[in-house]
């Protein structure tokens, strides 16, 4: 299990729709509300969703950088992309260990929208991409933190490490596009997406499983990045 400095219970999401998510001290993942099978039925379902969710991500972010001339902005925007990468194909191999593999449709569809966002940031300026992203990743933390109840209700605690670590560094890639957009004017008059609590509330609530390191973290650090 990975070793991680929590603060006080409190700032958990409280609206998880499993209801799995514990609320206060020394409670635990209710994971009898789901049986294994539909707990099994469901973590796939949100698997597929977001290995080609990160397909239309990855695609996008190639023409997000365009949109942007801050050579700082470039790179980050690249890292991001690079680490929905390494996401992917991780997501990708728990798919295949499950005995499954991704929707075709799916791949058609977001693989198209990724890249007609792409084409779009090229010419609307950095804050529209800057502030799609940011809203994108915000629901991804949540889609990776509903994944691993998911397996964990499912009885595979195997994958729980590597779904947090991704809950985790999407937790990151909302906090950069969050605090870029708060530099441009228009940020004022846009909705504001809720904020997530802080990233250190992600592995509360499995605070209570013992369960192995998983993968992604190799992966990460093979393509270059410091975790």
């Amino acid at each position: 299990m990975r070793d991680s400095n929590h603060p006080a219970w409190s700032t958990v999401w409280d609206d998880s729709p499993l209801g799995l998510v514990a609320s206060k001290p020394g409670s635990a993942l209710a994971t009898e509300v789901l049986s294994p099978a539909l707990a099994r039925e469901k973590l796939i379902r949100t698997l597929k969703n977001a290995y080609s969710g990160e397909l239309g991500a990855i695609n996008a972010y190639k023409g997000h950088q365009k949109s942007v001339s801050d050579p700082a902005e470039i790179k980050m925007i690249h890292r991001i992309e690079v680490e929905e990468i390494v996401h992917r194909e991780r997501v990708g191999e728990i798919l295949s260990l499950l005995g499954e593999a991704p929707s075709v449709h799916q791949e058609k569809t977001m693989g198209w929208v990724g890249k007609t966002l792409g084409i779009l940031c090229s010419w609307s300026g950095w804050f529209a991409p800057m502030y799609g992203a940011g809203l994108l990743e915000s629901r991804n933390i949540r889609e990776y933190e509903e994944a691993a109840e998911y397996a964990l209700a499912a009885g595979h605690v195997e994958f729980l490490d590597d779904l947090l670590l991704m809950a985790e560094v999407e937790w990151e890639h909302e906090q950069f596009f969050r605090e870029k957009c708060r530099t441009h004017f228009l940020y004022s008059w846009f909705p504001k997406w809720p904020a997530p609590p802080a990233k250190e509330t992600i592995r509360e609530p499995f605070a209570w499983i013992e369960y192995p390191e998983g993968r992604l973290s190799h992966h990460l650090n093979a393509a270059g990045l410091t975790l």
